[in-house]
């Protein structure tokens, strides 16, 4: 090499260098200024450090990380998940997508939780749950919506044929927002656990759209030390405004690839046994004793019959039996509240209606009033005290589910009471870890 193309790379070497360095220092001094004294020029804006030093801005609130986030996010192209569109052995599977493969602690191992997941699109945000949520000692049912394409119903088989404790609910439905059908996949899904080997303690319900905030320890730990024998259906008695989806009859339409709910003209009879209708979540979290009580007793039985014809039955069905407490008339539901109000925390939503009350607004955008988040939301979620987040859009915004996810399984890591393998981590090293406490 001569000394002019020495002198030349010697040159390049130090720009290379020296936009580092800028980069670095723009991230963990200019980020820690005030927001009304932050700038923000896109023309120098670096993705490099994400998603480690630019997750654990946006966790904190810097104003410049949601700039530069922002910027990111419509250059960044998010890797594909391995072994979810094309067939890999399962233990390829299990490693390459980051499976935690054996109980973090005798307290998770000891007690098992059920989950209840309905998809019916996004295959990589289904995964992405899936590995969040999944401890070897729990059960897991997996309800495809029967609509969903032939290619994705058999992708999530590939995956679920890898675990034991993974499976497709035996019947499935085709399922239509608000409809009969989305509490249908439910129960479906019910009636396959509570035949489950597995002594499952507890069921929560999930769609392909959540994530969790909490880690398997954190829920457990939720549930014992309020809610032990408990069940969590946050509701109210059915307010006045929300009558109308129990006092006329609905139908649901499914054709030519479109699907919804409309009313008729016909009136509905009031409910069996002269029930109170309670409206709240359609997410639950249910003891096993609760769920074979929904499947054998004679009121929950009429009551979902009843609420066949109704307009999003999930809202009332479950929280207006766990309202049930006759002891002298019928068997009491067990692990009934019938004075809970909205308590338990399942679920960290935004509703376009709360906004300025319960939240300052989403950052992403909404979809039937619920936010789908974007990176202005990431610190609202971690320090919601739910258990799980909704609405989430991998495609639309990735660095959220992105930094989440890699937040998440840190922390999950972190509260391990075993030696950790080598595959359960999604990055070797990183400056994330001093951030995450």
């Amino acid at each position: 090499m001569n000394p002019l193309d020495a002198t030349k790379s010697g040159f390049l070497v130090c720009i290379a260098v020296c936009m580092f360095i800028y980069t670095f220092i723009y991230l963990k001094d200019n980020l820690s200024e005030e927001p009304n004294k932050q700038k923000f020029n896109a023309d120098i804006a670096e993705c490099g450090f994400y998603p480690d030093e630019l997750c654990s801005a946006l966790f904190v609130g810097k104003t410049a990380a949601f700039k530069i986030g922002n910027f990111c996010q419509n250059t960044y192209q998010p890797k594909t998940l391995s072994c979810i569109q094309t067939s890999c052995n399962c233990s390829t599977v299990l490693k390459t997508l980051h499976f935690i493969t054996r109980p973090l602690s005798d307290e998770e191992g000891n007690f098992s939780l059920a989950y209840i997941i309905t998809i019916h699109k996004d295959l990589e945000m289904f995964v992405k749950l899936l590995r969040a949520i999944y401890m070897p000692q729990n059960i897991y049912c997996i309800h495809v919506d029967e609509k969903s394409p032939k290619d994705y119903k058999a992708a999530v088989q590939n995956i679920v044929n890898c675990f034991e404790n993974i499976f497709i609910s035996s019947k499935r439905e085709n399922v239509v927002y608000a409809g009969f059908s989305r509490l249908q996949a439910d129960i479906n899904c019910m009636r396959d656990l509570v035949h489950s080997k597995i002594q499952w303690n507890y069921v929560i319900n999930l769609c392909g759209q959540d994530y969790p905030i909490k880690t398997n320890k954190d829920i457990i730990q939720y549930i014992k030390s309020k809610w032990n024998g408990k069940n969590m259906t946050p509701g109210v008695v059915q307010p006045h405004h929300m009558k109308h989806r129990t006092q006329v009859s609905y139908r649901e339409y499914v054709r030519s690839g479109m699907s919804y709910v409309y009313p008729t003209k016909n009136i509905k009879a009031k409910p069996p046994y002269n029930l109170t209708i309670y409206f709240g979540s359609a997410y639950y979290i249910l003891t096993k004793e609760f769920v074979q009580f929904t499947l054998t007793d004679a009121r929950a039985k009429d009551l979902l019959e009843w609420s066949r014809d109704t307009y999003s039955p999930d809202e009332h069905y479950w929280v207006t039996l766990n309202r049930l407490n006759e002891p002298y008339v019928f068997k009491d539901a067990p692990g009934a509240t019938p004075n809970a109000d909205w308590e338990g925390n399942i679920r960290a939503i935004k509703w376009k209606d709360q906004e300025g009350t319960m939240h300052k607004g989403c950052k992403g955008h909404y979809l039937r009033d619920i936010c789908v988040y974007g990176l202005g939301d990431l610190q609202w979620i971690i320090e919601s005290p739910h258990l799980f987040a909704n609405k989430f859009e991998p495609a639309t915004y990735p660095l959220v589910t992105d930094c989440l996810e890699r937040r998440y399984r840190l922390k999950v890591l972190h509260q391990a009471e075993v030696p950790i393998e080598d595959h359960w981590r999604f990055q070797e090293e990183s400056y994330f870890n001093m951030k995450l406490n």
